[in-house]
């Protein structure tokens, strides 16, 4: 399990801010399934859902910026994990684009990749591994989705979810396994120890030109379009 605690570049809990939240929050006290219920709920609902830089960014700087999406929140949750003693593991994949339909429209939409590359986390917890993904949209953001289809009592896809379920999808982690976009996944990477891992392998495969463009106006355009979602309008 030693692999599964580790530091690394991007895991990189030792940095202050993620100490000073450990502190302030005591997530080091109680018992392993009390930590993981805690930071948890912490980086699904505190940190909003939205889009970053990019992938590879540090735990540090996810929490700096307060929100993120499934692979850079993820970063977090492990960096967080980690620095309390919990291990955990990171679970690659791609994604069909089809599940951010809403979230990303017009010409963001068009020009997105077809397969955009996805994680959850694996955290060990009482001799189990379980699979957490739930922790990607935040409940508020989820909620109002929920409020806006609130004719949809089956499947669901689109506006960052993909689930058969939509209105009680397994969010909640309580010793069980937790999904919000698994539905979209098409194609499955496998276990690696750490996102740093994972990314080096496998990047979101993009031209450098429209990379430019999603990192300085894209992302924002869908940041405002959730933040507008969120808060009802």
């Amino acid at each position: 399990m030693e692999r599964y605690l580790q530091e690394t570049p991007m895991l990189n809990f030792s940095a202050a801010n993620i100490r000073r939240l450990i502190g302030e929050r005591k997530w080091k006290e109680g018992d392993p399934y009390r930590r993981v219920r805690q930071i948890y709920d912490f980086v699904r609902d505190e940190i909003l859902f939205g889009y970053n830089a990019g992938d590879g960014m540090p735990a540090s700087q996810v929490l700096a910026d307060g929100y993120g999406q499934c692979n850079t929140k993820g970063t977090l949750l492990m960096a967080l994990l980690r620095a309390v003693g919990v291990p955990c593991r990171v679970h690659g994949f791609t994604i069909d684009k089809k599940l951010q339909k809403g979230a990303m429209t017009g010409i963001v939409y068009r020009c997105a990749p077809e397969n955009i590359v996805h994680s959850w986390v694996e955290v060990y917890l009482d001799g189990t591994w379980y699979e957490l993904e739930g922790y990607i949209l935040d409940k508020a953001y989820l909620s109002r989705l929920q409020k806006t289809f609130s004719a949809c009592t089956g499947a669901f896809c689109g506006y960052g979810v993909a689930v058969k379920d939509f209105s009680n999808p397994v969010v909640d982690f309580e010793r069980n396994n937790t999904y919000i976009q698994s539905e979209g996944i098409n194609r499955d990477f496998g276990i690696y120890a750490c996102p740093d891992e994972l990314f080096q392998a496998h990047r979101q495969q993009m031209p450098a030109v429209k990379a430019f463009l999603y990192r300085n106006f894209a992302r924002h355009f869908m940041n405002r379009k959730i933040r507008k979602i969120r808060e009802g309008g």
